[in-house]
């Protein structure tokens, strides 16, 4: 959570003196959780609180232990390097027996934002915004 503080609309035609409630008001910024795609068995979401060897250990359980051919690793926004690096360290410890397939994509966001004092003549809004995704599929290649 974050403060921020919005200068209320310019009025080219409005009074003179300023009245109570035209000085800038003060929001605190909540970020919604993003919309996720349907969650499937061998879908990882990757995010950088959870310690990387930790979610590393969880794709390599899924392709060794877990019965799939193939794991899909979603990474959204400062997480997009992470997911990179567990994919190309799955692909490191197979030898080259894994196989990657890489999509990007942009996902729309949106966040709260709320009045510090209620009493304010701020009312609560919400924004939009635009991240970066990337999705990418281990799997191990069909035999010929």
């Amino acid at each position: 959570m974050c403060k921020i503080q919005l200068k209320p609309w310019s009025r080219p035609h409005g009074p003179a003196e300023p009245r109570r409630g035209d000085g800038p008001v003060e929001y605190t910024l909540r970020k919604r959780l993003p919309r996720k795609l349907p969650k499937r068995r061998n879908d990882v979401y990757v995010n950088m609180k959870t310690d990387f060897r930790a979610q590393l250990a969880r794709c390599q359980k899924l392709l060794e232990g877990g019965g799939h051919r193939e794991i899909c690793v979603h990474g959204l926004g400062l997480a997009i390097n992470r997911a990179i690096n567990i994919a190309l360290q799955l692909q490191a410890g197979s030898q080259g027996a894994l196989q990657l397939a890489t999509n990007t994509s942009t996902v729309e966001l949106v966040d709260d934002l709320e009045p510090e004092d209620p009493d304010e003549s701020g009312e609560p809004m919400t924004r939009t915004r635009n991240n970066s995704a990337i999705h990418i599929k281990v799997f191990y290649p069909e035999p010929q």
